[in-house]
């Protein structure tokens, strides 16, 4: 059997044999866009590692020469110090899971790749930086030491007068956390790291957010993730590169215009983790507007392919913009009908087709509730709306605490950001509320992928979870604390103030003008019985 597969504009494989993460690159492959040079290792190598305990036979020789076609078509070498290649090893299943299993970045820069690479740029700090990228997440991926990066890292992108010596420390310090928690030392040859990377990331297909993940949205424990090793873009390089999430069109509304965050000057994880303060999309193409305009091209054509809105990760190394991970934008409610209907007047789609990518969910979360108005609620901090809707509960500090107190009560979790670890708690919180990160952090990615109102990057607020309270604008709430937050506004109100729903708007009429025109029964009926009467007369045909 082979495990391993190439990935070109040629790639003829499914989403369960490869992941859906692997056949975006297919796609971006075969639109001509710019992606990183990959390839993948199987969902059936993951389901017999997992059964096994250990990577498959004849693994290794088809890793050997993966990695040798990558080389060539880099022109780098893996683990050596002239042109050192360093790769990217993710997880990449069938269903979408966002952030729930291990990722390792920069593998591949040992002792002497990264001395090659500080002569190769004549930038030390960069490729100190790199390295210790690499320590951090390879760390994170196989002791489940979460807070290593964020504890112990001079993060890449900072400059000070001895960092140098501040990113040597950094490094001991990972490399012993490394030492202490696996009892063995971090593998100073390219080969052993991306060994232990894929196991790590096979592992966490059975790591408990991953199952809890599975559980709350209906996947199967059975299916197994790809692995996909790719060449590293450095957002981290210089002033002229960083890295990103843009949406084609807005995900809280459906509005056609691009939508997402930027990070100049640093990698993926930084966005994703919620950890750095982003920027709006925008600002891209104020700083750099060669990679803006190829971002847009980019934006155009998949949403072209999927028919739909569209998701899309990305980097620029160097002013030179690399796509990494592409998908369908998989928006909900209101934001969900006005993209359905806009690809009709688009004529990417027909009325029937628009008809059945809403579903009765959608339509009863399209007029979606807010707050009355902030003059008549008590607003104690005010964030960025990552997910329409308003949920009240009480304050949760902790994953744990949540689920303890939603078993008399509906909570609001109120962290710094969440991690994959918070997976139990997010899934018991009527709401998420985080004090850092934007539209596509854990959080806010999360909370989209569930239906729950979110509030990300409240500026000022500080969690104390020692302490059991979160304090913003200089008062201080006691954990159990009643409150209610707008996914839409980003308010975060005290009590339960007055909650108010919009009238369904244009977009939202002319669907249902479009079902009843389908069913035949024009008579007075709720939204619902129109949708599915349609639905149900799609199907009989």
């Amino acid at each position: 059997m082979r495990w391993i597969r190439a990935i070109s504009a040629q790639t003829e494989e499914t989403a369960e044999a490869l992941g859906g993460k692997a056949l975006g690159l297919v796609v971006l492959h075969r639109l001509g866009l710019p992606v990183p040079a990959a390839f993948a290792i199987t969902t059936e190598c993951c389901r017999a590692f997992l059964r096994d305990g250990r990577l498959p036979e004849g693994l290794d020789e088809e890793l050997a020469t993966a990695m040798a076609d990558l080389e060539r078509s880099t022109g780098r070498t893996f683990g050596g110090p002239h042109r050192p290649l360093a790769v990217s090893v993710r997880s990449g299943a069938s269903v979408s899971m966002p952030g729930m299993m291990n990722t390792i970045l920069n593998l591949g820069l040992t002792t002497e790749a990264t001395e090659g690479l500080a002569a190769e740029t004549d930038d030390r700090p960069f490729a100190l930086g790199s390295r210790l990228g690499f320590l951090t997440s390879f760390a994170s991926a196989t002791t489940n030491a979460d807070a290593a990066s964020a504890a112990l890292a001079e993060r890449p992108g900072r400059r000070t007068e001895n960092e140098e010596a501040s990113l040597a420390q950094s490094i001991e310090a990972v490399e012993n956390l490394v030492r202490r928690r696996s009892g063995r030392p971090v593998p100073d040859d390219a080969t052993h790291q991306l060994k232990q990377a894929i196991e790590a990331v096979f592992s966490s297909w059975d790591a408990p957010r991953a199952r809890t993940y599975r559980e709350v949205n209906g996947i199967p424990h059975d299916l197994g993730t790809a692995v996909i090793v790719q060449r590293m873009v450095f957002g981290n390089r210089d002033g002229d590169s960083g890295t990103g999430v843009a949406f084609s069109r807005d995900p809280n509304t459906g509005e056609n215009v691009p939508f997402g965050e930027v990070l100049f000057g640093h990698q993926g994880e930084e966005v994703v983790s919620g950890r750095s303060m982003t920027r709006p999309l925008r600002e891209l193409a104020e700083r750099e507007p060669d990679v803006w305009a190829g971002l847009l091209d980019a934006l155009r054509r998949i949403e072209e392919h999927y028919r739909d809105a569209c998701y899309v990760e990305f980097t620029f190394q160097s002013g030179e913009l690399w796509l990494l991970q592409i998908r369908p934008g998989r928006f909900v409610g209101g934001a969900a009908v006005r993209v359905a209907t806009e690809l009709v007047d688009q004529r990417l789609i027909g009325r029937e087709e628009a008809l059945l990518r809403v579903s009765p969910l959608h339509l009863r979360h399209a007029r979606t509730p807010r707050i009355a108005s902030a003059g008549e609620a008590d607003v104690l901090a005010r964030g960025i709306g990552a997910c329409p809707g308003v949920a009240t509960g009480r304050i949760a500090t902790t994953a744990d605490g949540a689920v303890r107190m939603a078993r008399t009560d509906p909570v609001v979790l109120v962290r710094p950001e969440t991690s994959p670890n918070d997976m139990h708690g997010l899934a018991a919180a009527t709401g998420i509320v985080t004090a850092r990160g934007g539209p596509a952090s854990h959080a806010a990615v999360v909370a989209r992928a569930m239906g729950k109102p979110a509030v990300v990057g409240v500026a000022g607020l500080v969690v104390d979870r020692d302490g059991a309270s979160v304090t913003a604008d200089g008062r201080t709430l006691p954990e159990g604390t009643l409150i209610t937050i707008d996914g839409t506004t980003g308010d975060v109100a005290l009590g339960s103030p007055r909650v108010v729903t919009d009238a369904a708007d244009e977009h939202v009429h002319r669907l249902l003008a479009w079902a009843d025109d389908v069913s035949g029964d024009h008579s007075a009926r709720d939204e619902t019985q129109r949708l599915e009467a349609a639905h149900r007369a799609l199907r009989d045909r």
